[in-house]
């Protein structure tokens, strides 16, 4: 070959290798870290074409890359880094092609905010409003329809967006406040870049933005640090089983074991007790955890250590970007139950004041507090995740109040339910509700009976355990079981809406007369020791009445449920080894002043909530 020859062969031969090498970083994730965390270890997913040609190196710094990992595709590469000098810093990562220096990247050590050691953290005196971001308040009307975002705004759909966004929270938060809620839970709000049905946000297309048409992540930055100036803290919803089949990695997976079931699309069974039964095959029960949620939902695979590390890492970062106060996990079960228990005791050790919840949608005991940090499990598993959402409290609550008083049946399915309690971690931190974003409202399920609400709600809000509230039960808020009609809007945070609750405007009398009720009860609750710190103690079912008291040294609150129709006396004297010397009770409400000396009348469908002097 002629001289000439081949300097036109090496000339295309060097064009050819200069296109294959990468032109640019697409995504490093985490975007920043932090210093000060105990572990100072981190684990960067670096993602670019062809990004696994480059050789990443760290000079002048004491950071140091452990390992470099190639997976399977070639777009991935994961860095291994150790923070021998963890302090905050901006240090320098080079990518070199030989000994040619390709590409680089500026990566930030952020110093962790004071914030942070705040008190305020999720606690049994505290009240949680549950809001569907795109439900609530529309704020910022710019953000409806954003570009590169698929699913456009559509307010007539009853499941389409509605432009509800968090500057629309934030515009509201003293109306969260003046309610007497101090915790504010939201539904996801990342970005879900999916065709339809994305205003729910449990399809994650991006775990580390937030979707566009609720703000962004200044704004939901924003929105923490005002809520902290109310004493309102921020409770982060996160899916760590499933992703939306619209996520950027689904056009690029990193690994041929990223999903379970990668190659073919099998559901889940939905049967929970398969992962504790000891009949069931392993096929049975590993379909339940490994199986896709829905189509739409690809199931994220847990026993892959780079899955594992992003998902705990997305968790700390978040914690400390927003100075969440909890994390409520959805679809807890159906995540690998290994790496749950690696997750949780990960997230405890880094952040050891942080109270947050998993959901376990089961009404079986056994099942939900199988999860809860401190339970005895059968098979020796340990968990580290504080507490649980009580779905057998809420099942015994709702068939307790709508059924007919008998041995097996009434509001002794209640007393019945909290009797197990003994199964249970720590009781007095289940997350207890009277219904929630995935079922049909509270005033519904009790056949819109005022005084069956009211019942409800005030046991709810006065046994033991952490309530939380679904925006628009404050007004009795109607339904069906339809998701996308539950979740509907909230009366006010759209302009030129008929009715404003916010400023009280148009209610009827039966939301005014709820929103009232709600309002007292919620302020009332702040001030009482006994309901936030104290011990339940309650009695077995008699003539129909369920008595129970929460006790903090000398601050003791007695409840009367009365579900007959029929008025039923309550004697103090049956209640002596609790209410000890005391003379005198206070019904909250009315404020009328009873005798513990005489016989308390309680009418029918009635909870009564005395304070005992």
């Amino acid at each position: 070959m002629s001289n000439i020859r081949l300097k036109i062969f090496f000339s295309f031969l060097v064009i050819i290798l200069s296109q294959a090498l990468p032109q640019n970083l697409e995504r490093i994730e985490p975007p920043f870290w932090w210093a000060g965390f105990k572990s100072d270890e981190l684990q960067l997913m670096v993602y670019g074409e062809n990004i696994s040609k480059l050789k990443p190196e760290i000079e002048g710094s004491k950071i140091i890359i452990e390992k470099v990992h190639k997976v399977d595709s070639p777009n991935y590469l994961f860095l291994d880094l150790k923070l021998n000098d963890n302090v905050p810093q901006t240090f320098e990562i080079q990518f070199f092609y030989k000994n040619e220096k390709v590409l680089s990247h500026d990566y930030e050590l952020k110093k962790r905010e004071a914030s942070f050691y705040r008190e305020k953290f999720l606690s049994a005196s505290d009240v949680i409003y549950l809001i569907m971001p795109d439900r609530f308040a529309n704020g910022d009307k710019s953000n409806d329809e954003v570009d590169g975002l698929i699913e456009k705004s559509n307010r007539k759909s009853k499941d389409g967006r509605h432009g509800g966004d968090l500057q629309g929270i934030i515009d509201n938060l003293n109306y969260i406040e003046s309610m007497g809620f101090t915790h504010i839970w939201l539904n996801p709000v990342l970005e879900n870049n999916q065709p339809d049905f994305s205003y729910h946000g449990y399809s994650t297309t991006d775990y580390y933005q937030v979707d566009e048409r609720f703000g962004s992540n200044t704004l939901y930055k924003q929105l923490s640090k005002e809520a902290a100036k109310r004493g309102l803290g921020i409770v982060k919803d996160l899916v760590l089983n499933h992703i939306g089949s619209g996520h950027w990695w689904m056009d690029d997976l990193p690994t041929k074991d990223w999903l379970n079931h990668q190659d073919k699309y099998i559901q889940t069974n939905h049967v929970h007790e398969t992962v504790f039964d000891p009949h069931v095959t392993r096929a049975q029960r590993d379909l339940f955890t490994d199986g896709w949620f829905v189509e739409t939902m690809p199931d994220l695979n847990q026993k892959n250590q780079f899955v594992a590390n992003y998902l705990i890492q997305a968790t700390m970062w978040w914690v400390e970007y927003i100075s969440l106060s909890s994390i409520r996990v959805d679809t807890y079960p159906y995540v690998d139950k290994n790496f749950l228990s690696v997750w949780s005791k990960k997230i405890s050790e880094e952040f050891p004041y942080l109270n947050y919840f998993g959901e376990a949608w089961v009404n079986d005991i056994s099942l939900v507090s199988y999860w809860q940090k401190g339970a005895k499990t059968h098979d020796g598993y340990e968990s580290y995740i504080p507490a649980m959402k009580d779905f057998p409290l809420q099942k015994s609550l709702v068939t307790g109040l709508n059924s007919v008083h008998a041995w097996d049946s009434g509001i002794g399915n209640i007393y019945r339910a909290l009797s197990k309690d003994f199964q249970y971690g720590d009781p007095y931190n289940l997350v207890t509700f009277a219904d929630n974003h995935d079922m049909q409202r509270i005033f519904s399920l009790m056949g819109e009976n005022m005084d069956l609400y009211k019942m409800a709600l005030s046991i709810i809000l006065t046994t033991r355990g952490i309530p939380c509230i679904f925006y628009g039960t404050e007004i009795a808020m109607s339904s069906t079981e339809n998701h996308g009609e539950l979740r509907k809007d909230f009366p006010g945070g759209w302009e030129n809406d008929s009715k404003n609750v916010f400023y009280d405007f148009g209610l009827n009398a039966i939301e005014s007369e709820a929103k009232n009720f709600m309002k007292t009860l919620l302020n009332w609750r702040k001030s009482s020791d006994a309901i936030g710190k104290g011990k339940l103690i309650h009695f077995p079912v008699t003539d129909g009445l369920y008595v129970y008291f929460r006790n903090y040294k000398e601050d003791i609150v007695m409840v009367a449920v009365n579900n007959l129709d029929q008025r039923e006396d309550l004697d103090p004297e049956l209640y002596k080894d609790v209410i000890g010397g005391k003379e005198k009770a206070i019904e909250i409400f009315s404020e009328n002043a009873y005798s513990l000396r005489k016989k308390i009348s309680i009418y029918p469908k009635t909870a009564n909530i005395f304070q005992i002097k």
